[in-house]
Formats: structure tokens, C-alpha cells, sequence
């Protein structure tokens, strides 16, 4: 099988292109390293064509597309800080370059599995969090991913096949900020012995989703049978920001006390996924949760992990 991984050399978009390279699918990864790292792919890039550019060069997509039975579609601006201020650039490489991406699949007939974002549905009604809840973005970045999840809806009515992954909040060996940023920044600390600092007063809560299970969830999808559904992705669990603090200090065995600054712009509240639907439709379910992976990153000493 023939695949594109866009952002195939970011966190959550390498992770896929290992487990396609594993299996022995040929891959094409488009990324223009604006966040993503070659160093991401080292262990593949034999194996891989590897294409410095990004998703607003149609041409480039184009030449790529010919006997292509599907794109991981994951490049994206991710920062809701950024959005802010970014708000046109945001709207440019998320939206456009998504429909650039599925009028090629219109007119190719392969398939797209995209990473959307839980951030669609903002703070939520009620938890845990069904596909079908109200979605109310609280930012620009979240607005780009619910514009995407139209256009997904719009092409699927023309006969493509699309499927949009709902990503909680991944983390996992070589997280980025712009996904599980807080237990990357947490554990930072505490690898220099510092207190984590706190933005708010910590009782937002989340859902932590492994990297490698989102991976799969891709994979999965694409696999499926489905043509056309929008899947939450998380664990059907939650922690608050001041317990995932606690519980990372209490592991390190450290007797501090973490910090608290101003709550950011556009944060969510609470996140729980409800993942009845994935599971139900392709069979897919997490297999690593947070507290064990702290644990072992802390007790083994793997911060080169995150």
C-alpha cells in the first residue's frame, strides 16, 4: 500500500509513518519541519521519501498521488496561543490546505484520515463528550479545526472517503508543546528538581491519550471500512492540571509544592472523551495510560523521552 503522511515528521505524524514503514507500506512524508524533526524519522529515513514542503503546494501533492490509496493528513498550526494573533496563517494551512488535500482525493479516489481536535467541542455541556455534542470552538484554532471538520462533511457528500480524528490530549515520547504541553513542561521541572508551574488554579481537567494508540487509531481508520465519521480519540479518563502536578511530584519523591501563574486564553475547562463509537466501529481502544507512563519515565530516569 501507498501512503502520504503530511506532518510526518512531527510527533503524533512519525509515530505513524513508523508503524506503516513496520508493516511494509511505501510512505511519502510531506513536512516542512516548521515543528517537526528529522531526527523524528532517523530510524526510517532509508525506508521513506522524505519531501521538505508543505500542503499549500498543491503541485507538489499532486505529483505524489498517482496509485495512492490514502493520506495521514496531520501538518497543521497547533498552538492556540498562536492562533491569536495568527489568526489568517492559522486559517490558511488548516483549512485550505485540508481542501487542497481532499480535492486530490476527489479526484484521485484515495482516502483521508485527518487529525481534527477535541478542541471543537470547547467547554463542554456535559462529560464525558460524545461525537455527536454541541461544538462551540473557544479560540482561532479550534474554529480552523470545526472548518475543517465542514469541509470533511462537504467532500464526503461527494463520494469521499474522510474520516476526522477528534485527538484529546496526546502525549508520549517526544511530545510537543503544542499537544500535551502542560506534562511536557511539568516534567521538565522536575527533572531540574523545580516546582511545575500551574496556569490557573489547576482544577481544568484532561484526557491523556498516547501517542502510539493515536498513531493507531489512524491506522485503523484507515483500514476500515468506514468512508465517512468523525471518532473521538482519548481514554475515557480524566486528571486535573493541580493532580497530574501532584502525582508527577509525588513520583520524583520531591518535597515542593507546584506554582501558580494566570490562566491562559482559550483554555478549556474539562476534556473527557466518550470513545463508544470508535471502539464500536473500527475496534480500536487505548493500551498505555498516564500514570504508568510517568512512573516509568521518572523512576527510570527517561527524560530524553519527553
Amino acid at each position: 500500500m501507498k501512503y502520504i503522511v503530511t506532518g510526518g515528521a512531527g510527533f503524533i505524524g512519525s509515530n505513524i509513518v513508523k508503524k506503516l514503514v513496520a508493516r511494509g507500506d511505501n510512505v511519502v512524508v510531506i513536512d516542512n519541519l516548521n515543528t517537526g524533526k528529522e531526527q523524528n524519522l532517523a530510524s526510517v529515513k532509508d525506508k521513506i521519501i522524505f519531501l521538505k514542503d508543505d500542503i499549500l503546494n498543491v503541485d507538489l501533492l499532486e505529483q505524489h498521488t498517482d496509485a495512492l490509496d490514502g493520506i495521514f493528513h496531520q501538518a497543521a498550526l497547533a498552538s492556540v496561543q498562536d492562533s491569536f494573533s495568527k489568526p489568517e496563517e492559522y486559517n490558511n494551512v488548516n483549512v485550505n490546505g485540508t481542501e487542497n488535500i481532499l480535492k486530490l482525493a476527489k479526484k484521485n479516489d484515495f482516502k483521508v484520515v485527518y487529525a481534527s481536535s477535541s478542541s471543537v467541542y470547547g467547554n463542554p455541556e456535559k462529560i464525558p463528550i460524545s461525537e455527536s455534542d454541541s461544538k462551540n470552538p473557544i479560540n482561532p484554532y479550534a474554529e480552523t479545526k470545526l472548518k475543517k471538520e465542514e469541509l470533511a462533511i462537504k467532500y464526503s457528500q461527494m463520494g469521499v472517503k474522510v474520516i476526522g480524528l477528534r485527538y484529546f490530549n496526546v502525549f508520549g515520547k517526544g511530545q510537543s508543546k503544542e499537544y500535551a504541553g502542560v506534562l511536557k513542561l511539568f516534567l521538565e521541572k522536575i527533572r531540574d528538581n523545580s516546582p511545575p508551574k500551574i496556569n490557573g488554579d489547576g482544577k481544568q481537567f484532561r484526557d491523556f491519550v498516547y501517542v502510539e494508540d493515536v498513531a493507531d487509531a489512524n491506522i485503523m481508520s484507515m483500514d476500515s471500512d468506514v468512508s465517512h465519521e468523525f471518532f473521538n480519540v482519548g481514554t475515557n479518563t480524566s486528571i486535573t492540571i493541580l493532580d497530574l502536578a501532584k502525582t508527577i511530584i509525588k513520583s520524583a519523591g520531591l518535597n515542593i509544592e507546584p506554582t501558580f501563574g494566570p490562566a491562559l486564553k482559550g483554555d478549556v475547562q474539562k476534556t473527557i472523551a466518550n470513545i463508544d463509537l470508535i471502539r464500536e466501529k473500527i475496534g480500536w481502544k487505548p493500551t498505555v495510560f498516564l500514570e504508568e507512563w510517568i512512573n516509568e519515565i521518572i523512576s527510570m530516569k527517561k527524560f530524553d523521552e519527553i
